[in-house]
């Protein structure tokens, strides 16, 4: 009986080995082995010394920045709520695998009571005390279990993924939003410097109308160019009010008790790392996410396949029962049992070939997604690489054209002080002189913005880790 009993654990264990379903490869997707948009020479970037591998905001050489991004890894809550996820796919991975194991469950009872009946009346009152064990084990005859835990784990990575995702997102805004800080901040400041300079200009030119040099004409129009320029002033004031809310919310605390002042010192511009489309596939974390998403999927199909073959459920139970616990725990198992039952659905309607159809037709969509999310990724990094390379070329030409406008105000003022032009041309040049200036800003903040979405597009710092230790999560 004991090797027949043996034999049947070996033959169920045996059949465990076997899983029903499709194993999962990866897809093949074609990639270049080069941005297109990538410059020839071009080679990763070396990290600062002082940096940490992933540290990529300290590239901007902003300590005010670094302190920012120190207080969002802590305190962000949109991170915090990713982190939970994360915590919860772990448990749910973590209770799948507990399906593998027998249950082993045990009772303890004591009663007290007594009877009555018409011919005996009544009986003397009675202990009994009860100890129970009871036992159970699903063999995994066709993988199913094995598959629901492959699922499961693949849903564990791709919560670590999208964690990871969430902290890249959120640290690219943060680098965003405080560079652009720091170039309104700087466009406020020229415009307080041009205020000044028209009001210059216009107290030249009352000073001229009032021995008759100039027309009225011409001191509405200084006028007119000092208003303007104050309003300006008005609007980079919302602007840098509004950018310190979001960076406020991005840290975890309230605009109310937050403020930041950029840095006077200007950001550095930094190298652009030069990453393959390869690489770009095991840095990403939404690609991850995406194809661990695509591994749970394929894991399905074989939970749903393993539906159309019969269950082994083996259990065993033991118990005593007696007036004292101590005879009853020393006492050997009077009652026991050891029982084998094997379970098959004959009729369900269709339900488990829909399962299996849903559960197929689920895994070509998670394929499909990877593949447009690895498309997607491209883009974003060949746009960003393109943007790069042409901002750093207009740059350099609005600098030159800065320089020049500059020189072109110089000279109207001093013809117009010497009466050989009208304040016309003064106005003109002024004008030109602060929009040059204006827009030489924007374009940085432009090269700023995308530094940060590349960085992001290539996988930040992320170091392509599905896994990370929760204690490295918080």
């Amino acid at each position: 009986m004991k090797s027949r009993y043996a034999l049947t654990i070996f033959s169920a264990t045996l059949l465990s080995a076997c899983a029903v379903g499709p194993d999962y490869h990866r897809p093949a997707i074609d990639t270049a082995s080069v941005f297109k948009e990538a410059p020839e020479g071009w080679k990763a970037a070396q990290p600062a010394d002082a940096a940490k591998r992933g540290e990529w905001w300290k590239a901007f050489g902003d300590p005010t920045l670094d302190g920012l991004v120190d207080q969002l890894n802590q305190n962000n809550q949109t991170v915090a709520v990713a982190i939970a996820n994360y915590r919860q796919a772990r448990a749910a991975a973590a209770q799948a695998r507990a399906s593998f194991f027998p249950s082993l469950s045990a009772s303890l009872g004591a009663t007290r009571g007594r009877s009555s009946s018409a011919t005996a009346g009544l009986t003397p009152v009675s202990n009994s005390k009860s100890v129970g064990l009871d036992a159970g084990w699903e063999p995994d005859l066709w993988g199913g279990i094995r598959r629901a835990n492959e699922e499961s784990t693949a849903k564990a990575e791709s919560s670590a993924a999208s964690l990871a995702l969430a902290r890249l997102t959120a640290q690219a805004e943060l680098v965003q939003d405080y560079l652009q800080l720091y170039v309104v901040h700087r466009q406020h400041e020229i415009t307080n410097d041009s205020v000044q300079s028209f009001q210059k200009t216009l107290q030249i030119t009352r000073n001229q109308l009032a021995v008759g040099l100039v027309t009225p004409v011409d001191v509405a129009q200084a006028e007119a160019q000092v208003k303007s320029a104050e309003a300006q002033l008005l609007d980079y004031e919302l602007s840098e009010r509004q950018l310190e809310h979001a960076i406020a919310i991005l840290v975890g605390k309230p605009p109310a008790l937050f403020s930041v002042t950029p840095a006077s010192v200007q950001p550095q511009m930094p190298d652009v790392p030069a990453q393959t489309p390869s690489s770009l596939l095991e840095r990403r974390p939404d690609i991850a996410a995406a194809e661990r998403n695509m591994a749970a999927a394929n894991a399905q199909i074989g939970v749903a396949q393993a539906a159309f073959f019969p269950a082994l459920t083996l259990s065993a139970t033991g118990g005593n029962i007696g007036s004292q616990f101590s005879r009853v725990l020393s006492t050997p198992l009077r009652n026991w049992s050891v029982g084998a039952t094997l379970a098959e659905t004959l009729f369900d309607g269709g339900a488990r070939i829909a399962q299996k159809d849903a559960a197929v037709a689920a895994y070509d969509g998670a394929v499909a997604q990877y593949r447009q999310t690895v498309l997607g990724g491209l883009q974003e990094v060949e746009d960003n690489l393109a943007a790069i390379n042409l901002l750093a070329d207009e740059y350099a030409r609005q600098s030159e054209a800065v320089t020049a406008a500059r020189e072109a105000e110089r000279l109207s003022i001093n013809e117009y002080k010497a009466g050989t032009v009208d304040f016309t041309v003064v106005v003109t040049n002024q004008a030109s002189r602060h929009q040059a200036e204006i827009s030489s800003l924007q374009i940085m903040g432009r090269r700023y913005s995308t530094y940060a979405t590349l960085v992001k597009a290539l996988g930040g710092g992320w170091d392509g880790d599905l896994n990370p230790k929760l204690a490295d999560a918080k």
